[in-house]
C-alpha cells in the first residue's frame, strides 16, 4: 500500500498545502527518547520539490535541534482528516538556522515571522513515502489555536530569552540542542 519518491511531486505538495498541521520526528543517535511533535499555524513552506522549512516557535523543549545536531535525521508526517485518506512522511536530513547566523536572512524571507519564533528548520528531502491512511478518523478544521502566540507575546523579547536559556539550550536527554543566545 505504501509507495515511495525521491522528491515531493505536485500532487504531494497540493496535498501538504491543504494541510492544518504536521508532525515533526527525530531520535538521538544511540538511546535517549525519540521525539515526536505536532506543528500548526502558518510555519511550513515547500520550497522546492527537495527542500521544506518550517519556522519553529519557542516551546517546552528543544528536541528537534538537539537531535539534528546530533545525527541529521527527520521524518516529517501529514496526515488527511478531511476528504479522502492519506499519510505522506517526507524522510531527510535536518538543519537548524537560528535568528543571527549569516543564512538567517535567506531563509526567514520565506516566513512571517510569528512571536515567539525560535529557529527555521529545513529538511534535505531524501524519500516520500505515501500509504493509505484508511483507519485515521475524520476532523473537521474549526481553526488556528493562538494560544502559543499568545503566551509568546505576553512574555516579549527578554521573557522569552529568559525561557529559552532555561528550556531551550539540552534535550530532556542532556543532549546540547545547538542554541545559542549570543546569535540573537
Amino acid at each position: 500500500m505504501a509507495d515511495f519518491t525521491s522528491e515531493l511531486t505536485d500532487t504531494h505538495q497540493a496535498f501538504i498545502k491543504r494541510q492544518h498541521m504536521f508532525f515533526v520526528a527525530t531520535a538521538p543517535g544511540t538511546g535517549g527518547r525519540i521525539n515526536l511533535s505536532p506543528k500548526g499555524l502558518d510555519t511550513f513552506r515547500i520550497l522546492d520539490g527537495s527542500r521544506v522549512a518550517y519556522l519553529d516557535l519557542t516551546g517546552s523543549g528543544n528536541e528537534t535541534s538537539a537531535h539534528i545536531h546530533d545525527n541529521g535525521r527527520i521524518t516529517l508526517m501529514f496526515c488527511s482528516f478531511e476528504g479522502s485518506p492519506l499519510i505522506m512522511r517526507i524522510y531527510g536530513a535536518g538543519q537548524v538556522i537560528q535568528p543571527g547566523e549569516s543564512d538567517w536572512p535567506a531563509w526567514a524571507q520565506h516566513f512571517t515571522r510569528l512571536p515567539g519564533t525560535r529557529q527555521i528548520v529545513a529538511v534535505n528531502v531524501e524519500s516520500v513515502q505515501t500509504s493509505c491512511g484508511y483507519a485515521v478518523p475524520e476532523y473537521a478544521y474549526q481553526g488556528d489555536r493562538n494560544t502559543l502566540l499568545n503566551w509568546a507575546e505576553k512574555k516579549g523579547e527578554e521573557g522569552l530569552e529568559t525561557y529559552r536559556q532555561t528550556k531551550n539550550i539540552q534535550s530532556i536527554d542532556g543532549l546540547p540542542s545547538g542554541y545559542c543566545p549570543a546569535s540573537k
